[in-house]
């Protein structure tokens, strides 16, 4: 009962030291059980099966991606509790002189754990049962759900995981407490304020031709990237990271070696108030640091990557779609070019031969459920123009960025009546054409940017006529509905090329339906959605936009919430302990504050040093992480280009001020806790 009376003590009597601590952890288990705790959260609101099934797949996805937060979490703890311990090395020497024995060290220890978890678990919980009602009202509008049943909703699951989980990470941090207090000794807990770290100084020279070999490393890296992005494989990606993340290292290293040496050079700056100070000291905590800060910048790096291409996906999907998808529904029917010829099986090519407008009609749908502005349009395909015939002329080039390409596949042709009426349907330009030449149709860009390359001077030949490009460039759009910009090309020829097709090598591939339903309401279209989808089958493809809509609203939701969760997890990581280790080397160099105190150093010179020191300690590893961010979002963008076809600045913008923000907050709190430790109330 004693021992936890003096937990109790410590923790009201250093209670400001555990501040940043105590926040990270409240946080940590705000954000664990708000993505715990979706499944509760959804289960109130009216949803469909398609909506509901996606939520299954995003709640198995955040269930494992929950078990890597945890794991980062767990360390974090471990390495604040380490900082917290090595401060404290002097007071448990106290309590040995006193004849307290180690065991009861450890004791006051674990009552100090079991309290702060208990009060952040408490805390943190409160915390997240109140937002998760926030992550409800999100939820629900991004999968447009029925908010009429909403009310407060309490998880039980996510209280349980989240207890469970950290309760788990608290007992590992018990025992590597308890296995620090039993390997010291008394002498080195009483000398341990008098034990500074050993600094071993870097050759200048060499640390300036590791800096600049560091410099070389990111630059080939960032150029590959950036230049050669469709051109890498899995190992190419690989060998790029781990490039960067050496070169980030040596980075480091070697900024401590002569960074002194080169402000020592400009003396005018270097002389200049408190300078000489802040510049010591930064060198020696970048000297001590070099891992630490590599793998926060690394954290920052992700972080804002994963944030910024997250959010730019999610509003490029939903983009794309309004794009891709105007109108209510699309139909495809495939004609089979297999079939036997034998006589029982006549009748049923005969039927596959019909229209889709004439197998609806004939199978008993109601045209009346569409409006009048129905068209269907027949695309053709033939043995005289195959991928490889159209990209004959840098197929290597192709080959690079698509090695999957089935080059004797056949391309798609379309006359350009059946394709303006299609364009026109979805509210896309008609075209024009002269006899003699055809249009390329494309709306996915990298594909179009390789048709573009020889388009000008592309000849193709059909039945012994031949047709030349009327433009050297692509034409945007496409002939059939989808979530995104994903059509490849289609060939646009006259009409007159199709006037006869007894003879001629252009053989029916698929006929594309386009409609609305006339039902107004969202329950009206329900209804005819219902009756379509009965068409669905072997050869007959429908896609609707509340399907693609769906599909496509779910993906964005999966995309979003993973990028947030694992991008605060990283941020709040990396900000924590770059915060802990502050502090710890604040209450270091309290003796050399009071120093400068002694000598004639203005109280608000010594606040500005101490800012200064804090700041440029604290965005070191942010800015180069935002260099990185430059080329690795580049990347991404060239990288999931055949996903989305645009990537929103102002989407990467707005979440790397909201990332600076929250470092922000936490270098503050540093600051002020720093000020404090070394005297300035």
């Amino acid at each position: 009962m004693m021992l936890f009376k003096i937990s109790i003590k410590n923790i009201k009597k250093s209670f400001s030291d555990y501040a940043i601590y105590f926040f990270t952890l409240v946080l940590g288990i705000t954000i664990f059980y708000l993505f715990n705790s979706i499944d509760s959260q959804t289960a109130l609101l009216e949803m469909n099966d398609s909506k509901k099934a996606i939520i299954k797949l995003l709640l198995a996805m955040l269930s494992m991606i929950s078990v890597f937060v945890a794991i980062i979490l767990g360390f974090l703890i471990i390495y604040a509790n380490n900082f917290l311990i090595k401060r404290r090395k002097k007071e448990f020497g106290l309590y040995m002189l006193l004849g307290m024995g180690k065991r009861d060290i450890s004791k006051i220890l674990i009552g100090e754990t079991m309290i702060i978890g208990a009060v952040s678990l408490i805390a943190g919980l409160i915390f997240g049962v109140f937002g998760s009602q926030l992550m409800s009202i999100l939820v629900g509008k991004m999968f447009e759900a029925d908010m009429s049943r909403f009310t407060f909703v309490f998880s039980k699951a996510a209280t349980y995981k989240t207890i469970l989980y950290f309760v788990f990470m608290y007992i590992l941090v018990i025992i590597f407490n308890t296995g620090i207090i039993s390997k010291v000794k008394l002498i080195d807990l009483l000398n341990a304020k008098k034990v500074t770290e050993q600094i071993k100084t870097k050759n200048p020279i060499i640390s300036l031709f590791v800096f600049g070999i560091s410099i070389l490393m990111l630059g080939y890296a960032y150029i590959q990237v950036s230049l050669h992005s469709f051109d890498m494989q899995r190992k190419d990606i690989i060998i790029m990271i781990v490039i960067g993340c050496i070169a980030t290292f040596l980075f480091y290293w070697s900024l401590s070696g002569f960074l002194l040496q080169f402000m020592k050079m400009r003396k005018r700056i270097y002389h200049k108030n408190l300078n000489m100070f802040v510049m010591r000291q930064l060198n020696s905590q970048i000297n001590t640091n070099v891992f630490s800060m590599t793998v926060i910048c690394l954290l920052l790096f992700i972080t804002i990557c994963v944030l910024s291409c997250g959010n730019a996906m999610n509003d490029a999907i939903k983009k794309d779609l309004r794009d891709s998808a105007p109108r209510d529904i699309c139909i495809i029917k495939y004609f089979e070019d297999d079939l036997e010829t034998m006589e029982e099986d006549k009748k049923e090519k005969e039927l596959d031969k019909r229209t889709i407008k004439e197998q609806l009609l004939e199978e008993g749908f109601d045209s009346n459920n569409f409006q009048e502005d129905v068209v269907e349009g027949k695309v053709y395909t033939t043995d005289e123009l195959t991928l490889e015939l159209s990209f004959q002329k840098n197929k290597e080039e192709v080959k690079k960025q698509f090695p999957q390409l089935l080059w004797d596949a056949k391309e798609e042709i379309i006359s350009l009546s059946d394709y303006n009426q299609l364009a026109a349907s979805y509210g896309e330009d008609t075209l024009e054409l002269s006899e003699g030449e055809f249009l390329m149709v494309c709306s996915f860009q990298t594909m179009k940017e390789l048709r573009e390359a020889y388009l000008k001077d592309t000849i193709i030949s059909i039945d012994g006529k031949e047709y030349k490009s009327a433009t050297s460039t692509c034409k945007q759009g496409y002939i059939q509905m989808s979530t995104s910009h994903t059509n490849i090309g289609v060939y646009v020829l006259p009409d007159s090329a199709f006037h006869t097709l007894e003879n001629s090598s252009l053989e029916l591939y698929s006929c594309i339906f386009s409609a609305d339903y006339k039902g107004e309401t969202e329950k009206e279209k329900q209804e005819v959605e219902k009756l379509i989808s009965k068409f669905h089958g072997k050869n007959i493809i429908t896609l609707t936009k509340i399907k693609l809509y769906e599909t496509s609203v779910g993906l964005a939701a999966i995309i979003t919430f993973i990028a947030i969760y694992l991008g605060i997890i990283f941020l709040i990581s990396g900000a924590a302990v770059l915060a802990l280790k502050q502090l710890s080397d604040s209450a270091d160099n309290k003796e050399r504050y009071r120093m400068l105190r002694k000598i004639g150093a203005e109280n608000k010179m010594i606040r500005k040093a101490l800012c200064q020191q804090i700041g440029i300690f604290f965005f070191m590893p942010l800015l180069l992480a935002m260099i990185h961010s430059i080329f690795g979002i580049w990347f991404s963008s060239n990288f999931l280009g055949g996903i989305i076809s645009s990537f929103n600045l102002w989407t990467v913008i707005a979440t790397t001020v909201f990332l600076v923000g929250i470092y922000g907050i936490y270098f503050l709190a540093t600051y002020l806790e720093s000020k404090r430790i070394i005297g300035f109330e």
